[in-house]
Formats: C-alpha cells, structure tokens, sequence
C-alpha cells in the first residue's frame, strides 16, 4: 500500500497535465474558427445608400460594390436577406470573389408606399460573416402630365 499512493500522485500529475493541455487546445481551436470581421476582408461602396427620390409604383435599384482586400480569402456570398418584400435583391450566389477583386449586388425597391423610407439588407457570406446595408428614400407621387394647349 505505500508503493501505492507515489503512483496516485503520478497519476494525479499526469490528469492535471492532460487536462490542462486539451483545455488550451480546445480554446486555440474555438478561436480559429471564429470568423474575421467582415471589415477586414471587404470593402462596401454604397453601404448606406440614399436613394433620393422614388416614384410610387416604379421604385429604383442601386449596387452595392464589394471589394476583397484580403490578401489571401476567399469571399463568397450565400445569400441576401431583405427586410421586407418590398426589396428585392440580385446577385450571384456562391460566386467566389478573389482577393483584390471586386463584384456586387443590386438591391431594388419597388415603392409602393408613399413618404420617407429606411429598409435593410443583410449580406451573408460563406463563413459566417455578414454585412448590413442601409438605403432610405422618399417614394413620391409623380407630377401629374401637363395637359395640352388648348387650340383657341
């Protein structure tokens, strides 16, 4: 029995070490899979986008330019999610944006409400990443056509 308790203690010893190393390797794995700031990777023209003046009923679109400044990633967008079904969005899915190229999508809006607007979209990206797009407006009621002369 007192061969017994040195081997618990070694035993003990070796649990504490193994313990402690699958606990470090565990977080240095957790923390590579925590995707980059999208911010790091692309840049957004027309992220917050005015769109001025809309016409009821005829709405308008606009692009959003995305460019990868990574070095090495690949971006790609899986998808496009709209806040309401007054927007609707066009891009091409799972298109690998390289590094150091640019692609976009187009947002429209179809203006059929009247006043001012704000609408979002959010573009999701292969790894997890996501970018949200702001766009407002006015949809306005077109002027009325001018009537002709009258012949006297």
């Amino acid at each position: 029995m007192h061969n017994s308790i040195p081997m618990f203690r070694y035993a003990f010893i070796l649990l504490v070490i193994l313990g402690s190393w699958s606990t470090s390797v565990s977080a240095q794995q957790d923390s590579s899979l925590t995707p980059k700031d999208i911010h790091l990777l692309a840049e957004f023209t027309n992220a917050d986008y005015n769109m001025g003046n809309v016409p009821i009923g005829k709405g308008g679109e606009f692009n959003v330019y995305i460019k990868n400044i990574s070095a090495k990633d690949t971006l790609m967008i899986v998808d496009v999610k709209v806040s309401c079904g007054c927007t609707t969005p066009k891009y091409r899915s799972n298109d690998p944006i390289l590094p150091g190229k640019s692609s976009y999508i187009t947002l429209g809006f179809n203006g059929s409400g009247g006043g001012p607007f704000t609408k979002f979209a959010d573009i999701i990206f292969q790894s997890g990443q996501s970018k949200q797009i702001k766009f407002s407006g006015i949809a306005v009621a077109e002027p009325a056509p001018a009537e002709p002369a009258k012949k006297q």
